[in-house]
Formats: C-alpha cells, sequence, structure tokens
C-alpha cells in the first residue's frame, strides 16, 4: 500500500487581505508606539511577512499610520452606527454612549484614537483625523436631531470616557470613576 503525500499549501492572500491584516497588526503597534515610535519592521515581523513587501504595499511608515487612523474612525463610526440603527433620534445618545463604551475596552482601539490626535502636528495626519471627526461629528448630528450643544456635551463626555478608559480609572479607583463618569449622586 503507498502512502500518498499531501502537500500543505497555504492559501496566498491577495494584496487587498494582505493590505487589511497589515492595517490590524500596524494598529496593534501604533497604538502602543505611536507614529514616531513604531517601526514598520515590527509591523511587518507582526504580520510574518518582509519589510520591503510591507512597503511595496504601503510607501511609507506615515501611509500606514493614515490607514491605520482611518480604519479606526471607520470602526468608531460603525460602531456608533449599529447602536443607533432603527432607533428614534431621542435614544440614539444613550445607545451610541453605550456601544462607545464597549469599543474603548478594546485597549487597541483606545489607544490608537489617542495616538491619531496626538500625531496631529503632522499636516497629512491632521487632516485625516480632522475628516474622521467631522464624518462621525456629522452623522452624530444627523440620527440625533439634536441641538449643537447637546452635540457639543455628546463629544465632551466621549472625551472624558476616553481619558479615563485610558487611564483604566475604575481599576484604580471605582467611586471616583463613577463620579467622573456618572456625575456622582443626582
Amino acid at each position: 500500500m503507498s502512502t500518498a503525500t499531501t502537500a500543505t499549501t497555504e492559501r496566498r492572500h491577495t494584496a487587498e487581505e494582505r493590505r487589511d491584516e497589515i492595517v490590524a497588526a500596524a494598529m496593534e503597534e501604533f497604538a502602543v508606539g505611536g507614529l514616531h515610535g513604531t517601526s514598520t519592521e515590527a509591523i511587518a515581523r507582526r504580520v510574518g511577512i518582509s519589510q520591503p513587501y510591507l512597503l511595496r504595499l504601503f510607501h511609507t511608515k506615515k501611509e500606514l499610520f493614515i490607514a491605520a487612523v482611518e480604519r479606526c474612525f471607520a470602526q468608531t463610526h460603525d460602531i456608533m452606527q449599529r447602536a443607533a440603527k432603527d432607533l428614534p433620534p431621542e435614544a440614539t445618545f444613550k445607545a451610541m454612549g453605550e456601544a462607545y463604551g464597549v469599543l474603548l475596552q478594546d485597549r487597541t482601539k483606545l489607544l490608537m484614537q489617542m495616538q491619531a490626535y496626538a500625531a496631529c502636528e503632522d499636516p497629512e495626519v491632521r487632516d485625516v483625523v480632522r475628516r474622521g471627526f467631522y464624518d462621525l461629528h456629522r452623522f452624530v448630528a444627523q440620527v440625533s436631531g439634536a441641538t449643537t450643544l447637546e452635540i457639543q456635551q455628546f463629544f465632551a463626555y466621549g472625551m472624558l470616557m476616553t481619558f479615563a478608559a485610558a487611564m483604566d480609572l475604575a481599576q484604580v479607583d471605582a467611586e471616583w470613576a463613577r463620579d467622573c463618569l456618572e456625575g456622582g449622586a443626582s
């Protein structure tokens, strides 16, 4: 009886699949090291590809960082859109806020968001962050039907949630976190 050997061949990824994989890995690396503190070598290593191949798909580290920032905003927009779906305008703030709170539990997404803001000294990054925030702001205004002041308060509270999550405030002092985020006793 002869034994047949089966060669296992791994399916080759398309360039678009590989780009998606690289952006996901880049988010992990940039979330910790930021634009200037992260090497393309580390990102390539995380994906299991060569740095020259990474740079064929993304010509510069900044181009890859911008792709990660765009994905970060797209994920935030998506989670808010799903939360607000089919809700009356008066219920959207609560639903989107709760969904954003869940998003913030993912340290990579949380820190990537903070790194995006921190890299705004670069005009190209700043333009992408500004556009992402504009689109998110416009969406919230559209689905909520809220006043300008209510929308400002919604985003201000969202930033407070972001800072509290970044500091892991609830782990340090749950009562203080509750006072910051819920306004204490009403």
